[in-house]
């Protein structure tokens, strides 16, 4: 894939990189930032959004970043010392984070906090020391349906298996937590921690990967004990930490009454997924918060939206080629036309916004399954796919 040709330096207010950086794109547009967008599709709405979009090589495994060519792109394209934001793509590579920041300073976790963060070890004696409850890392063998197996530094829960052994370098045994998958979505100053709202993710399985990321909805409601409980140890891991900037908490609401209220899978530092659910129109940039917080402002308050909103991610379940331009209003991340989508990567995301979460989710899975069978109905294949125009539900 190539790049466009090298841009005029003094363009840029910021540069967001991310695996695909189309909500940052919109976010930083929001803030009345210009924007250079690096990412591995420079689909046609993170172009939009952009001042420029420009697609980065993929590495081998097509897992992240090719960790040589980014650095290039950057420089081809930002001037030394433009402030770089990023996103998904790099909680497993902190010598690529850097190789940016020796020339692009990163507004928000550095590759030390990433890597400490990041690596379920660490991790794990960080929370026992503060007294979170999380599940254990490692330990005795276990029954297979009583622990996963992780890919260190991974997102998405397509790396996810369920084991009782880790099978293979660069993974990690985690016990299985059965309840409700939800996220805090906050702020961080160094020293505070802010929530701004919380989502409900759920799975889009396939034989192969039981946990896929299929979608989230928010904001959720949680009763104030549970909110207020969730604040408190997200302020401890941020004192104790530094961490700044916009981040996640992934978390499991257990279904056993004699567990924990909450137990903390995973700290995501750096903005992710659920952009799509709470930077709204109304409402204040969230990369404009992010920046914020690294400069140590945490916002007075946040509002409270009137609406829920979802996003759902639509896979390939074949090899396929999306030719048509006229695509529903409520998609976004849509790959170019002369661009292959190979089989298990993301085809688009789905979005929905209704009276309550679960209508949101309800809607956006409808719409889901409608573009799913528009899709299907289109092949014989594995090749051409038409997208009919379907107007909004």
């Amino acid at each position: 894939m190539s790049s466009p040709a090298r841009s005029r330096p003094d363009r840029y207010d910021i540069a967001v990189v991310a695996l695909s950086a189309r909500a940052l794109a919109a976010s930083a547009r929001k803030a009345g930032l210009s924007a250079l967008a690096i990412d591995l599709f420079a689909d046609a709405d993170t172009r939009e959004h952009a001042a420029l979009a420009v697609c980065a090589r993929p590495s081998r495994t097509g897992l992240g970043f090719d960790r040589r060519s980014l650095p290039g792109a950057l420089e081809a394209h930002a001037p030394e010392g433009l402030p770089v934001v990023l996103g998904t793509g790099f909680e497993h590579a902190p010598a690529l984070m850097r190789a940016i920041a020796r020339r692009n300073p990163i507004a928000g976790a550095d590759a030390d906090m990433v890597a400490t963060l990041k690596d379920p070890k660490r991790f794990d004696v960080l929370l026992t020391s503060l007294s979170i409850p999380h599940p254990q890392v490692g330990g005795e063998t276990r029954k297979e349906d009583e622990q996963l197996s992780k890919r260190v530094g991974a997102s998405g829960g397509a790396h996810i298996r369920r084991g009782a052994t880790s099978a293979g370098r660069g993974r990690y045994l985690q016990t299985y937590v059965r309840g409700r998958s939800v996220s805090a979505l906050f702020l961080a100053d160094g020293r505070r921690a802010a929530i701004l709202g919380f989502s409900e993710q759920w799975t889009d399985p396939t034989d192969l990967s039981p946990f896929r990321y299929g979608g989230a909805v928010g904001p959720v409601a949680l009763e104030d004990e549970l909110s207020d409980a969730i604040g408190k140890a997200l302020m401890r891991i941020v004192a104790a930490t530094g961490l700044v900037g916009l981040a996640s908490a992934d978390l499991i609401l257990p279904q056993n009454g004699d567990a924990p209220d909450f137990m903390l899978l995973e700290i995501n530092p750096r903005p992710g997924a659920t952009l799509d659910v709470f930077d709204r129109d109304d409402g204040p940039s969230l990369l404009g918060l992010h920046l914020e917080a690294c400069a140590g402002r945490l916002p007075q308050g946040y509002p409270t939206p009137n609406d829920a909103r979802a996003a759902a991610t639509v896979y390939a379940d074949r090899p396929l080629r999306v030719a048509a331009r006229l695509r529903p209003l409520w998609t976004a991340d849509w790959p170019s036309c002369d661009e292959t989508v190979p089989v298990g990567a993301p085809v688009c995301t789905v979005l929905a916004a209704a009276a309550s979460p679960p209508a949101a989710r309800a809607l956006v899975l409808e719409r889901r399954a409608a573009l799913l069978e528009s899709l299907g109905a289109a092949l014989p294949a594995p090749e051409i796919v038409t997208v009919k125009a379907m107007a909004p539900a």
